[in-house]
This record gives structure tokens, C-alpha cells and sequence, in this order.
């Protein structure tokens, strides 16, 4: 997956730092020298200097062939004009990250995927977004140290168990199904079947090894 990421900051350092341990090809774009230098100098990635704003800096990114874009700096107004910039380019997932609340309609209104507020844009909530579509929702809770994520079971040899069987472990419980719209409270002999979406408190550290089990398609 190609990911080109505007802004070399914290944010978009670590961003890079975590989708490149992942294997993706990451493009980081970076107006400050300083930070353009530091980047170099810790990153496996190709850095370009210059602002996501201007579109020859985006085609030298190659933004023409990005699956995802995502606007890191600290300016608002930076991240909007180069998220509605990017859109041309038919890029198909662009994320912003935004300092002020107030500004999220302005990112909705210009058909922005996802305008994160300041107390979700940690690089590893970013990461979820870029890496794990198939997570339906996702809430970071306490100091990010768990997360409930709602999913839905895909993996076959997870079919007719019973949850009393496999939850609770040390790494994750199941804490509700659903079933035609209403949230079910598992006992320990409720079945879980196959296409059943479910709520799990997942360690943060387990999610990877979580969602192979659940979601792994046989």
C-alpha cells in the first residue's frame, strides 16, 4: 500500500515509523528543513521537501498513485486545502488530522473520509484507520492501552464455538454480539456463528493476533 503523509512532525513522524514496520511504502512530505532532515535520518521512507498544498509537491510524491493520503501537520487550513487538492488525484482514502473541533463540518462539507479531533490523532489511531478497514468501529480507551473494537466473524473455525470456550483469555473479551439490530450480552454457552458482528476488548498489544482469529478467512 502506498501512503504519502504531509507534515513530519510528531504525529506524522510516528505515523511513518508504524506503517513502515508494516511493510507499506510511505511518502512523507515535510516544508521544514529541520524536520525534513530528521525524517531522513530515521525513516525508511522517501522525504520531500516541500507543502501538500502546492500540487507539484503532491505529483512528486506520487500522489497519482497513492491509496491513501493523510494531511498530519498542526494547521487546519493546510490539511483542508490539500485534502480537497488531493482529491482530484482520486486517491481512495484521505484522512485529516484537525486542531480545532469547530472546524470538522468545514472537512465534512468538502467530502474529507476522515477529519480526526486532537484526542484521536495518535499515530497508532491513524494507523488503525490506514491499516484495518475491516474493523467496523474502533474506541481507544483509558491511556490506549485496550481498545473495543466491533468486527465481524469471518473465520470458520471460530463458527458454533462457545464463547464460554474461547473468552474470556489474557489478551481480549468478547463483551456483546448483535443480533437484527439488538446488542446481546453473551453468556458463557451463547454459540457464535459465522457473519455474527461482535464487540471485543481487545489489549492493545493483541489486536493483530485478535483480529487473525476472528476475521482470518479460511
Amino acid at each position: 500500500m502506498r501512503i504519502v503523509i504531509m507534515g513530519g512532525g510528531k504525529v506524522g513522524l510516528n505515523l511513518a515509523s508504524f506503517l513502515i514496520s508494516d511493510g507499506q511504502d510511505v511518502v512523507l512530505i515535510e516544508n521544514d528543513i529541520q524536520q525534513s532532515s530528521k525524517a531522513a535520518a530515521e525513516l525508511d521512507a522517501v522525504i520531500i521537501k516541500g507543502t501538500g498544498t502546492d500540487t507539484k509537491t503532491l505529483e512528486a510524491a506520487g500522489i497519482h498513485d497513492a491509496d491513501v493520503f493523510v494531511a498530519a501537520t498542526g494547521n487546519d487550513e493546510a490539511n483542508l486545502l490539500a485534502c480537497l487538492l488531493v482529491k482530484d488525484y482520486n486517491v481512495k482514502k484521505i484522512i485529516a488530522r484537525i486542531s480545532d473541533y469547530c472546524h470538522s463540518m468545514a472537512f465534512k462539507e468538502a467530502g474529507i473520509d476522515y477529519a480526526i479531533s486532537p484526542e484521536l490523532t495518535t499515530a497508532s489511531y491513524l494507523e488503525k484507520i490506514i491499516l484495518r478497514p475491516q474493523i467496523a468501529d474502533l474506541v481507544v480507551l483509558g491511556k490506549g492501552d485496550a481498545e473495543l473494537l466491533d468486527i465481524t466473524v469471518e473465520n470458520e473455525k471460530i463458527d458454533g464455538e462457545r464463547i464460554g470456550d474461547i473468552s474470556p483469555t489474557n489478551q481480549y473479551i468478547i463483551v456483546a454480539l448483535y443480533k437484527n439490530g439488538d446488542i446481546v450480552i453473551p453468556m458463557t454457552d451463547t454459540v457464535l456463528k459465522k457473519g455474527t458482528k461482535i464487540s471485543i476488548l481487545v489489549k492493545t498489544g493483541s489486536i493483530k493476533k485478535v483480529l487473525k482469529k476472528f476475521t482470518k478467512k479460511s
